[in-house]
Parts: C-alpha cells; sequence; structure tokens
C-alpha cells in the first residue's frame, strides 16, 4: 500500500474565486448580472443612500437605473475587482477609479463588504476542506489543494474532483470558481487562469512546452513588473524563449538564486509542498483617501482614520489569536513616494492603544511636509497569544506620551472583553 501511494502523480490543484469582491456582490444584487460592475472606491455613503432611499424594497428589486455610475466618481479610490463584463474595457484590479471611468464610464459602482466577503471565504475554504483536507490558504479568494491521494484526484488528471469541488461550493455559497490542475503549484496557478470564469484546466508534464511556453514570462507566479522589463530587453517575451536560455545564462543576468528558479520555472519545475497551515508574518491595514490630506490642516481627520487602523489592527489580532512586537507605518504622498518605519517593542501586544502609542511614534521620523494619499497600520514579529513567546502580551508598554502629530484627543479604549 506505501509503494503505491508513493508512485502516483502528483496532481495540485489551484482554485481561484471567480471575481470573488463582485461576485458577492451580486448575490446581494441580482439584477446586476452580466453588466459591468467595479468594486471599491470606498463609497459605503453612496451604497448607504441606495439603500435607504428605496427602503422597504427588498435589495434584488432595486430598478438598475438607481446605482451610481463609474464615470459619476470622484476620488482617489482603487479598484478591487470587476465583473467579466467590465474586464472587457479593459478594467482590472488595483487600477484607479477615475482611470477606469475614462474605459468604462456605464459601469456599476459597489463599495468592498469585508464582512460578508470574509464570510464567503471561510464558508468555500471549509467546504474544499470537507473534501481534500490538505489545502494551502493563500488569500481571501485562492487557495492551492493536493489532490495526489483524494479519491477522484487521479480521475481524468483530476477533473473529477475539481468538478466535484466547484459543484459542492456553488452549491454551498452560489459562487463560481476556477481550477487549475498540474503536477506542482507553479503550473497549477497559471493553469487556472486558462478557461475562466467556471473553468477547470487539467496540465500534465507533457504538456508544458504546448500549453505553458507559449505564454508571456509575467504569467510565472515570481516574475515581477522590473524582471519582466529586463527579460523584455533581452528579447525575452515568452516562457518558451526563457526556457531556451541556459541556466547560467540566467545566473549571469539575474543572480544565482533568482537566475536558477527562472529556468527551473520555465520547464515547469517546482518542489514546493501545498502547506496546510502557514502562520502569518504581519497583519496590517491601510487605507487610500478620497483626496489628499495635510499631517497639519486635515490632522483631526487624519487622526481618526490613523486611530481607526489601529483598532482594526487589533481587532484582526486578537481574532486570529495573535500578538506582535513590531509595530510599523507606511505614507503614500501625492507624488507616490512610499515611506515605512517601524519600531519594536520590549512586549509583544494586541492592544490598540498601545499600537497607537507606538504608531504615533513612528510618524515623528518621517516626513509630514508632503501631502498624503495613503495611511497604514503594521504589526510584525507575531506570536501565538498565549504562547511563550506572548506570555508578556499584558505588560504595559514603555513609550513616550508626548502627542503625535496625529494625535486626536485619548487613545483608543481596549474593550472590556476579549478573547486575545
Amino acid at each position: 500500500m506505501h509503494n503505491r501511494r508513493v508512485s502516483l502523480p502528483r496532481r495540485i490543484a489551484h482554485l481561484d474565486m471567480d471575481a470573488f469582491f463582485a461576485s458577492v456582490e451580486l448575490l446581494r444584487y441580482p439584477q446586476l448580472q452580466g453588466l459591468p460592475v467595479v468594486i471599491g472606491g470606498g463609497r459605503r455613503e453612496a451604497d448607504r443612500l441606495l439603500r435607504e432611499r428605496h427602503a422597504g424594497v427588498p435589495l434584488a428589486q432595486i430598478p438598475v437605473a438607481a446605482f451610481p455610475l463609474l464615470k459619476d466618481y470622484v476620488g482617489r479610490g482603487v479598484i478591487t475587482t470587476a465583473t467579466y463584463p467590465a474586464r472587457q474595457f479593459g478594467v482590472g484590479s488595483a487600477m484607479g477609479m477615475m482611470k477606469a471611468a475614462k474605459l468604462c464610464p456605464q459601469a456599476i459602482v459597489l463599495p468592498v463588504d469585508f464582512d460578508e466577503v470574509r464570510r464567503f471565504s471561510r464558508a468555500f475554504k471549509a467546504v474544499i476542506r470537507e473534501i481534500a483536507p490538505v489545502m494551502e490558504d493563500r488569500g481571501i479568494d485562492e487557495v492551492y489543494i493536493d489532490f495526489t491521494e483524494v479519491p477522484g484526484g487521479q480521475r481524468e488528471g483530476g477533473r473529477v474532483l475539481a468538478r466535484l469541488i466547484q459543484k459542492s461550493i456553488f452549491e454551498a455559497t452560489g459562487l463560481t470558481c476556477s481550477i487549475g490542475v498540474a503536477p506542482n503549484k507553479l503550473i497549477a496557478k497559471m493553469a487556472s487562469e486558462f478557461d475562466k470564469p467556471n473553468g477547470i484546466s487539467i496540465v500534465h508534464e507533457q504538456d508544458v512546452q504546448a500549453r505553458i511556453w507559449p505564454l508571456p514570462v509575467r504569467k510565472i507566479n515570481g516574475i515581477g513588473p522590473k524582471s519582466e522589463e529586463k527579460l523584455h530587453r533581452l528579447h525575452i517575451r515568452t516562457i518558451g524563449e526563457l526556457a531556451a536560455r541556459p541556466r547560467e545564462w540566467l545566473v549571469d543576468h539575474f543572480g544565482a538564486s533568482y537566475g536558477a528558479w527562472m529556468h527551473d520555472a520555465a520547464w515547469g519545475r517546482d518542489e514546493r509542498p501545498v502547506v496546510t497551515e502557514s502562520e502569518p508574518v504581519s497583519m496590517s491595514r491601510e487605507t487610500t483617501f478620497e483626496r489628499d490630506l495635510h499631517a497639519v490642516r486635515d490632522r483631526t481627520e487624519l487622526g481618526a482614520i490613523f486611530t481607526d487602523l489601529c483598532r482594526r489592527v487589533a481587532e484582526d489580532l486578537r481574532r486570529k489569536g495573535y500578538v506582535g512586537r513590531t509595530i510599523g507605518i507606511k505614507l503614500r504622498y501625492d507624488d507616490f513616494r512610499t515611506a515605512t518605519r517601524d519600531l519594536t517593542l520590549d512586549h509583544a501586544t494586541d492592544d490598540a492603544a498601545t499600537i497607537r502609542r507606538a504608531a504615533g511614534q513612528c510618524l515623528k521620523r518621517v516626513d509630514l511636509g508632503r501631502r498624503l494619499r495613503l495611511l497604514g497600520v503594521r504589526v510584525g514579529k507575531l506570536a501565538k497569544a498565549g504562547s511563550e513567546a506572548a506570555a508578556e502580551v499584558r505588560t504595559p508598554v514603555a513609550a513616550e506620551h508626548t502627542p503625535d502629530l496625529f494625535h486626536e484627543g485619548p487613545a483608543v479604549e481596549r474593550p472590556a472583553t476579549s478573547k486575545g
């Protein structure tokens, strides 16, 4: 029996929920199915007004004409995701809303409901674990799954099991997903994009040259825009052209580690296991402002935002059972330059007031003379609450008590009850 399991060909799946944030909203507003819709921009006020104007009317019956349009959006928000009809106009994730408005002015705008999205994220992952327990969580809308020894995981290269998972997720949530099944994580991730939405793509080792090599080099997860630009300068645009270069040549141009990895990736080699539990390195919260804010002239507004970010990070830590020692901030200026600073405390914490004080100290080490478009707070060097590494989580931290420039009054208070 043992020998039989060892000899099974490795089958790894990458599952990606289809336009996840948008799909969750379309469950709430099914009348928008088939229309260009973008999610993002932080316009919760517009969503609230929409519901107030149609109080007593079921959400599914609010007229399509009542929804806010992208052409009317004014602000600095970015798109979280877009429906496939919107993507046909070139609109995509991380694009500025104002830029997207020029490409698809008729698109409907909806804000992100993070609580609802997290609820559906937990739901679809619970469905997967019931069927195939060796699952690696890769974020709110994607996972890797080891099909190798799961019943149905070898049939038709994994298609049978993939169909079962798709069907089970749809029955439990009403949402669709796309799945790529391949010999490893690297190829599986590429394959999950082949047949979106609601597709299943099966790739075998012998398919790499025919199906992977014609793709642009950027399709390899780990090759970013700077590496892509350098590869283009070296007349390498496809994965096949990358595979044709000797390993030594790539090492000479990209360094020993990255060059060797590029060569392996181009040939479809990846031995990384599916990791069922991985500890987070850090937790963070950030927000992009609707308009640029100034540390002095908009101090009250910035102070409230800053305090709220610290509170939300603390809530994330407590909800997931972590504490952290390193508190950091992130600022993005009006010219898109980014500044980060951090401070390591003597004791780990999940306390909002402590995080706020430490983050305030970090503010004193950055230039606050420029207007800001983004503000973020991060907690790193995490440990499980209650573990030996976090034994002194409740010990007060020694910190300066002079107000930072965003100071807006009393520090935030920690709730009386906590699962810390």
